[in-house]
C-alpha cells in the first residue's frame, strides 16, 4: 500500500470509528417477567450504563406532577456548577412564585432565601414556590426558564416530553413519559451524586424571616423510599389530580445503581410499592462488573512522520458492564485501532475502541485514546533514520 493510499484509509477507518455510537452496555433487555403492575406506565433503567432492565407503556404521555421537579433541580445544579451563580447567593421571591399552590413551603413576596435553602426545599419537600423562584432566578421569569427545560430535554433525548412549567402543576400539554424520567433521573444523579445530600435527607428546615417577623419551618421528604427501602438514595414523588400518583426512585446496592420510575399509579401507597418492586426485581436479577480501568493499554498505532514511530493506545475511562445474575455471563473484549496516524498527534487523541462483548453480542464501546502527544519529526532524527537504513 503506498503512502497516499494508505493515508486515505487512515483518515476513512477513523471518520468511520468516530462516527460509531459509543454506549455503556447494552439499550435494553427484554422483561424476564410480567410485574403485574397497577400503575399506568413504570420503567426500570441501570443507572451506570443507561440499560432498561424493565418497562411498560414507557413511552406514553402522561402529567408528571412534581417529578418535573428533576428537571428543575438538574438545570440548577448545572447553573452553579456552570459559575452563574453560588449557593449562598440570596433569591427574592417574587409574588408570581409565593402564588404557587399545592405543594409549597409557603414563601411570601419580598421574602428572601439562599439559593441552597430554596433548592432544599425543592428536593426535600416539593416546594412549588420554591421552584418557581429559582426559575425566576436563574433565567429571569418562569417562561424563559421552561424554555431552558424543553431544550436540556432535547439535549437528553427526551422525545415524549414537553414542559410548560417548573413544579409541575397540571396544565394542558404539560407531558412526559416513564422512560423520559429515567433519562432526567440519570442525568441528575450521575452528573450531580451531590444532590444525595437533600434526597436523602428525611427532616430538616428554612427560617422565614418576613414582617412578621422570625419563624422556623420544618421540612419533611416526601420520598418514603428514604425510610422503606435499603440504599434508596431519591429521587422525587409527584402528585396531582390528572397525574395521580407518580415517582422516580433511585438506590444502590452493591455498586450497582437503579431508576426505577412509576406514572399514574392509584394511590400513594402503589407508588411506593410497585417502585420497590422493581427495584427488587432489578437487584434480583442484575450485576454490575467493571471494565478495563481508564488508562489500560491496548496496542500500539504507528505514527507517520513522528518523532516516535508509534503510540500507545489507552482507554480512556472505565465503563461498566451489565450482566444477568445466575446465567454464568461471559464478557470478552475486543480492539479496533487505526493502522497508522500522520504526527504532529496530542496527546488523547482518539484512534479506535475497545468494544465490550457479552455472551457474543456487544454490550458497550469505549474510547481508545493517544498515551501521550507524539510532535512532528525534524530534519536531524529524519536524517539519522535514513543513514540507520542505509547502513
Amino acid at each position: 500500500m503506498g503512502r497516499k493510499t494508505g493515508s486515505i484509509f487512515c483518515a476513512l477507518l477513523l471518520s468511520m470509528i468516530c462516527a460509531l455510537p459509543v454506549s455503556g452496555a447494552q439499550e435494553s433487555y427484554e422483561n424476564l417477567a410480567d410485574l403485574g403492575l397497577s400503575s399506568k406506565a413504570a420503567l426500570l433503567m441501570e443507572e451506570d450504563t443507561g440499560t432498561v432492565l424493565y418497562e411498560q407503556n414507557s413511552h406514553e404521555q402522561l402529567p408528571p406532577a412534581s417529578v418535573t421537579k428533576v428537571m428543575t433541580l438538574l438545570l440548577i445544579y448545572e447553573g452553579e456548577r456552570d459559575r452563574k451563580f453560588q449557593w449562598e447567593d440570596t433569591v427574592q421571591v417574587s409574588a408570581h412564585a409565593a402564588s404557587m399552590g399545592g405543594s409549597q413551603v409557603y414563601l411570601e413576596e419580598g421574602e428572601t432565601q439562599t439559593a441552597a435553602d430554596l433548592t432544599k426545599c425543592i428536593a426535600i419537600a416539593s416546594a412549588n414556590d420554591a421552584a418557581v423562584a429559582m426559575a425566576e432566578f436563574l433565567a429571569g421569569s418562569e417562561e424563559a426558564f421552561v424554555q431552558k427545560m424543553n431544550e436540556k430535554a432535547a439535549e437528553l433525548g427526551m422525545e415524549d416530553t414537553h414542559f410548560v412549567n417548573a413544579c409541575g402543576l397540571d396544565t394542558e400539554g404539560h407531558v412526559t413519559s416513564a422512560y423520559d424520567i429515567a433519562l432526567m433521573s440519570r442525568a441528575l444523579m450521575k452528573e450531580f451524586p451531590e444532590i444525595q445530600e437533600y434526597t436523602t435527607t428525611w427532616q430538616d428546615s428554612i427560617t422565614h424571616e418576613t414582617r412578621k417577623g422570625s419563624q422556623e419551618f420544618g421540612l419533611t421528604n416526601t420520598n418514603k423510599l428514604i425510610k422503606w427501602y435499603e440504599g434508596a438514595t431519591g429521587l422525587k414523588t409527584g402528585s396531582t389530580g390528572n397525574a395521580l400518583y407518580c415517582l422516580s426512585g433511585t438506590a444502590e446496592r452493591d455498586g450497582m445503581g437503579l431508576i426505577a420510575v412509576v406514572m399514574a399509579a392509584p394511590d400513594f401507597k402503589t407508588r411506593f410499592e410497585e417502585v420497590m418492586e422493581l427495584l427488587d426485581y432489578g437487584f434480583a436479577h442484575y450485576a454490575v462488573e467493571k471494565g478495563r480501568p481508564a488508562g489500560y493499554g491496548a496496542g500500539y498505532v504507528a505514527v507517520e512522520k513522528g518523532m516516535e514511530e508509534q503510540v500507545e493506545a489507552v482507554t480512556a475511562q472505565e465503563i461498566s458492564v451489565l450482566v444477568p445474575k445466575g446465567e454464568g455471563a461471559q464478557w470478552e473484549t475486543k480492539t479496533e485501532l487505526l493502522p497508522a496516524v500522520q504526527a504532529p498527534v496530542e496527546a488523547e487523541t482518539k484512534v479506535g475502541e475497545m468494544i465490550y462483548i457479552l455472551d457474543g453480542e456487544e454490550a458497550g464501546r469505549v474510547d481508545l485514546v493517544t498515551a501521550k502527544a507524539v510532535e512532528q519529526i525534524d530534519l536531524r532524527t529524519m536524517l539519522y533514520r535514513l543513514l540507520s537504513l542505509w547502513c
